[in-house]
């Protein structure tokens, strides 16, 4: 495991990127996720970071009723009474070690570093420094950050928003950490000042989900919970790597597959996650675990849409051949609309072009179709592999088709489920953390609170850093993340960050956003999910939701790490009070000393949401309505299920070129780096690697080892570009490639994103390599 000093001296510039891969090493992938070492990694991870009381009291509250949820992904927590002591992956204890961290990056940090020697430090090296414990400012032309109290550091925010000529040249941006009562608090107080630019993580990673479903069903959610991924007969996962990004889910497919259930995994990369699950708790797992996919379709990228069109086209003719084998005739006539149109156009697939998307064998997707047509309970499981393409909101329609086809929503082990990537991304779109909210929200906070929200629609993420570039933005408010890394077209956004008047950062550690900031910055210090929240002189607890819609409340358990920590409401509260004054009576002193007070709110303005405070004092919290699953009723214009037709696109790449797809390492939780280690992919001790196949070595006239740069090639002819990558050659399709973000988000165009959605295509980067000079 690979961790940087604790702050080093200041030394001569380097590229500390290529020195931190100095001993890359690779070896043979695994074929198996978990096991014994994952505990041990786990262990170790905590035990160095926290010290073995604070590790100790962390993990045994972490995921379990009366303790906090985690941070990481958003899996839903089994139900109270089956919950085990240990109810944590691996991942989840190295987000929690990385929280606790007990070293502290104070105004003496900052006095030794001055921002231009910040800028030349990779992202995981400043995180690696530890826990922010000050507010610090840095003023225009200064060269350092330093310190500046809370209500000076309000003042000077509240200066700067009162003084913009509108208020649609601010941005409130949103990360999926923040609780529910923090992401209600904060778009008020965004609406208030009179603006809806509330971009967020979703615009980066699961719109394409929230906008297909919202118009294929009705709702912007997945339709199941986690008994339904137990029941299930059969258990899609398309473009997911559970081992790494949502790891207890392994749980949850070990028990599907215990309880007769088969898997079909679809993904460009055979990942260890998808093959077999060594469950350490269980001595079957550690002897020999459960083997996962029994049908694995190693696509290439972006070829989904095709796939699924050609499992229609599959299973309407199985259907032609046997009636009433596939089609939930029932179903479909009661619950749906546009049947004839989309069966006709899938009757109409060709397998040649089906087979030139996909680079599978017509076989192959045989075989998985008939594992779908002999199914009577499929839960479909997607995430980022699929929305970060350009038809991403088509593939994703295609999905629901199939599912309608069958009638797999409504009904117990069947359903959508998309697997969102953040703790409350979910949760805060649902407290209207959102730049397109409905009116009728609108219409509620306005019924609540007595003034009239702004009723066009803000930017989202991708107009946001138009904006800024543009200069039709200047003020930049970060709640959580990093969104300097996290963002596509990495040069353009931080150029564009760099523009600001302002830029504040809400944060508990040092990162890529604070170095990349504007004239006037502020690092704003916030309590983690682990500590506890002592403000207005009692202990709060706050609330999440997850990618089932199950609400549940988190209370942290460790002692601040810094005196002068606060957590997200008050921080936000403070901001409020000082750029709004009293203005329209919203008592933000109350909110921030009792979050009731917000809950309160939240339940007369959230729909489905009632009796909020009531709902989530009860042991385990409480899941959200979801009328198609619910009871089968679909909140569209028609009040239908929508059968959807879309084109089928098969594109196309020039000779030479390959296709890049941005990947995690095991060692890393979106933006932040936990170390420098992958080992299920086998790399060590370094992550600027490009996972290429052996033909296209050949092809190329590279070899195993080699040293490349990357070259984005887009329509704007902009060259963008990645330089100091290994070649490894890894079981991937022929014109595929895949590597880590954020090191290669800067070959990813900004104005490239998924129809509909506007998801930056992260997963379909069109490149070339050259070989790395010397």
């Amino acid at each position: 495991m690979s961790t940087p000093p604790i702050d080093p001296p200041v030394d001569h510039p380097v590229d500390h990127a290529v020195a931190e891969d100095r001993n890359l090493s690779v070896t043979e992938p695994k074929t198996h996720a978990a096991g014994i070492r994952a505990v041990a990694i786990s262990m170790l991870r905590a035990l160095r970071q926290q010290g073995p009381r604070k590790a100790a009291k962390n993990l045994l509250g972490l995921n379990q009723v009366d303790g906090f949820d985690c941070m990481s992904c958003a899996w839903p927590d089994p139900d109270p009474n089956e919950r085990h002591t240990a109810e944590f992956c691996e991942n989840g204890a190295k987000a929690v070690a990385w929280e606790g961290h007990r070293s502290q990056v104070g105004p003496e940090f900052f006095a030794r570093h001055p921002i231009a020697d910040l800028a030349t430090r990779t992202g995981f090296w400043l995180e690696s420094q530890g826990r922010l414990t000050h507010p610090m400012v840095r003023r225009n032309g200064g060269t350092h950050y330093e310190p500046i109290s809370w209500e000076d550091a309000f003042d000077l925010i509240g200066q700067h928003l009162r003084a913009l000529d509108s208020p649609d040249e601010a941005l409130f941006y949103t990360s999926g950490r923040a609780s529910n009562e923090a992401a209600f608090t904060y778009q008020l107080f965004a609406r208030a000042y009179g603006t809806n630019n509330m971009p967020d993580c979703s615009n980066m990673c699961h719109e394409s989900t929230s906008v297909g479903l919202a118009e294929a069903i009705g709702i912007g959610k997945g339709s199941v919970g986690l008994r339904d991924i137990h029941e299930a007969e059969l258990i899609v996962i398309s473009g997911q790597n559970p081992g790494t990004n949502h790891p207890r889910m392994l749980s949850a497919l070990e028990i599907a597959k215990q309880n007769g259930a088969k898997i079909l995994a679809i993904n460009p990369l055979r990942e260890a996650g998808l093959l077999r699950f060594d469950n350490p708790q269980t001595p079957r797992g550690i002897v020999r675990g459960t083997d996962l996919a029994d049908e694995f379709l190693q696509i290439r990228s972006d070829g989904d849409l095709a796939l699924w069109q050609a499992f229609g086209h599959l299973l309407l003719a199985r259907e032609e051949r046997e009636p009433g084998s596939v089609v939930d005739r029932e179903f479909v006539e009661r619950h749906t609309n546009g049947y004839q149109a989309y069966a006709k156009h899938v009757a109409d697939v060709d397998p040649d072009a089906v087979c030139a998307a996909t680079g599978l064998e017509w076989a192959q997707i045989e075989r998985a179709a008939d594992l779908l047509a002999s199914s009577k309970r499929t839960v479909n499981c997607w995430a980022m592999g699929i929305t970060q393409h350009r038809n991403a909101v088509a593939t994703i329609k295609e999905f629901v088709n199939v599912a309608l086809l069958q009638g797999m929503i409504g009904k117990p082990g069947a359903g959508l489920c998309p697997v969102r990537g953040h703790s409350n991304v979910q949760g805060d779109r649902t407290m209207g953390i959102w730049e397109q909210v409905p009116d009728s929200f609108l219409d509620a906070l306005r019924d609540e609170f007595g003034f009239e929200p702004p009723r066009e629609h803000g930017l989202d993420a991708i107009a946001s850093v138009q904006a800024l570039r543009d200069g039709r933005a200047s003020v930049f408010v970060g709640l959580g993340g990093n969104f300097a890394q996290a963002m596509s077209d990495t040069d353009v956004t931080e150029e564009a960050l760099e523009s600001c008047r302002l830029t504040v950062q809400i944060s508990t550690k040092l990162n890529r956003s604070h170095v990349t900031a504007g004239r006037d910055a502020l690092i704003l210090p916030a309590l983690g999910r682990t500590e506890k929240d002592l403000t207005g002189g009692r202990t709060q607890r706050v609330t999440v939701e997850d990618s089932m819609s199950a609400v549940h409340s988190s209370r942290g358990r460790s002692t601040p790490v810094g005196e002068l920590l606060r957590s997200e409401v008050d921080i936000l509260c403070g901001i409020a009070g000082a750029t709004l004054g009293d203005r329209y009576g919203i008592p933000w002193a109350s909110f921030a000393a009792d979050y009731d007070r917000v809950r309160d709110r939240i339940g007369r303005v959230v729909p489905g949401c009632e009796a909020y405070t009531e709902k989530i004092a009860r042991r385990g919290g409480f899941t959200l309505a979801h009328p198609p699953r619910d009871s089968r009723t679909f909140p569209t214009a028609s009040g239908m299920a929508e059968f959807t037709v879309s084109p089928m696109s098969v594109t196309s790449v020039p000779e030479g070129r390959l296709v890049l797809q941005t990947i995690r390492s095991h060692d890393q939780f979106n933006t932040t780096i936990y170390g420098l280690d992958d080992r299920y992919r086998g790399i060590h001790a370094g992550r600027r690697v490009v996972f290429i196949s052996a033909e296209d070595l050949r092809e190329l006239g590279y070899v195993d080892g080699d040293m490349v740069d990357l070259v984005g090639e887009w329509s704007d002819g902009v060259e963008r570009r990645a330089d100091g990558f290994r070649l490894v050659a890894y079981s991937t399709p022929k014109g595929c490639v895949a590597a880590y973000y954020p090191e290669t988000n800067p070959l990813v165009p900004l104005e490239s994103f998924s129809e509909r959605s506007r998801t930056p295509t992260s997963k379909w980067v069109v490149v070339r390599l050259e070989r790395t000079a010397g």
